[in-house]
């Protein structure tokens, strides 16, 4: 149900808000602060105007219908304005939901081979391919941050950074256990394989987000070693950060220097503290919900994707799309696929309100 006095707030306040900006009185951090602020209200206000036009619309057509002359078109009018409020209402609802505080975070993703042996190794390869390239066609940028690669160029490990603004987002939905279902290229009897690979999605934090505290960390320099470039093996550059409360570690050896791994390291490790506290916030407020695109968890089977059959199935919403090269390649069916799992997660919300 539309609070149409909410509604009248939010015009109020973004009036008040383009005023503060125009007055130049606002700099630095706060001139930040109102300017995201604004930009979230003025993607209301449109349908906020929408929704009173349509309103005001069906009051005038209800008071045409007495005049004789004005009836047969007030009486038309009637049926479309009352036929368009419904969508107009729902599509206002889902803006007026509470986003979550992170979503247009960067992200730090993990993938890590599970079972199945060098075949699993092959398919973490293909998801870090599949999101680099999803990620790029967006716009965003990717770096490794550390990879732990295999002879037939499959990863035993990825970490990766996606920067870009709103890459939480969309991929948020991508934590859990991803199947694979294929014949491997050394199968010579032609059997199906099953593999899996985890991947864990962490918005990334920022410095207010999380404080660590020096006497809760240890950290470790070592020897770099494998794939990272050609200052690997000849410096003591490689950062190992073990933070105590949690019993997070997190090593970082890509970089060339052992201040920008220290740093890297750092940033991995905020985002896992980051993480690991929204968590449980979120368990603490939502105990009894179960969320229909999964807890995050990264032990959840979400999605199998089966070679044969050329179909990826999302468990989490029961959806099948006949189109695995074209996610494989991070094309335009894995946004129809993160899109359906957005629209579900906003539909439980409004169920939840009600």
């Amino acid at each position: 149900m539309i609070v149409e006095q909410k509604l009248k707030d939010i015009q109020t306040r973004a009036a008040e808000i383009e005023a503060q900006m125009n007055s130049g009185t606002l700099t630095g951090d706060e001139l930040t602060k109102v300017s995201k602020e604004y930009s979230r209200l003025n993607e209301i206000l449109p349908l906020i105007n929408q929704y009173f036009q349509t309103v005001r619309g069906i009051a005038d057509a209800t008071e045409m219908e007495h005049d004789p002359e004005l009836h047969a078109i007030a009486a038309e009018q009637l049926i479309e304005l009352n036929h368009a409020l419904p969508e107009i209402e729902k599509k206002l609802q889902i803006a007026l939901l509470p986003r979550d505080a992170a979503d247009d975070n960067s992200v730090i993703m993990e993938i890590r081979a599970g079972v199945g042996g060098e075949e699993s190794a092959l398919f973490a390869g293909d998801l870090f391919n599949q999101y680099k390239s999803y990620a790029l066609r967006h716009g965003w940028k990717v770096e490794i941050i550390e990879e732990n690669p295999t002879s037939l160029h499959g990863y035993k490990e990825v970490v990766f950074k996606i920067d870009g603004v709103g890459a939480y987002a969309r991929m948020k939905f991508e934590s859990g256990i991803h199947r694979v279902q294929r014949v491997p290229e050394t199968e010579a009897g032609g059997r199906i394989h099953t593999s899996a690979a985890s991947v864990a999605v962490m918005p990334e934090a920022k410095d207010i987000d999380v404080v660590i505290e020096d006497k809760d960390i240890r950290i470790d320099v070592y020897r770099a070693s494998g794939a990272g470039g050609q200052h690997v093996n000849k410096t003591d550059s490689a950062i190992r950060i073990t933070h105590f409360p949690s019993g997070i570690v997190v090593t970082c050896q890509n970089e060339r220097s052992q201040f920008q791994n220290k740093a890297t390291a750092m940033a991995v490790l905020r985002s896992k503290l980051y993480e690991k506290q929204r968590m449980e916030q979120m368990n603490a407020s939502n105990a009894s919900r179960r969320s229909m695109v999964g807890s995050g968890d990264r032990s959840e089977k979400i999605r199998t994707y089966n070679f044969p059959e050329q179909r990826v199935t999302d468990h989490r919403i029961k959806l099948t799309l006949y189109k695995l090269d074209d996610i494989l390649a991070g094309g335009a069916a894995l946004d129809e696929m993160i899109d359906a799992l957005i629209a579900a997660d906003q539909l439980e919300q409004l169920a939840n309100l009600e």
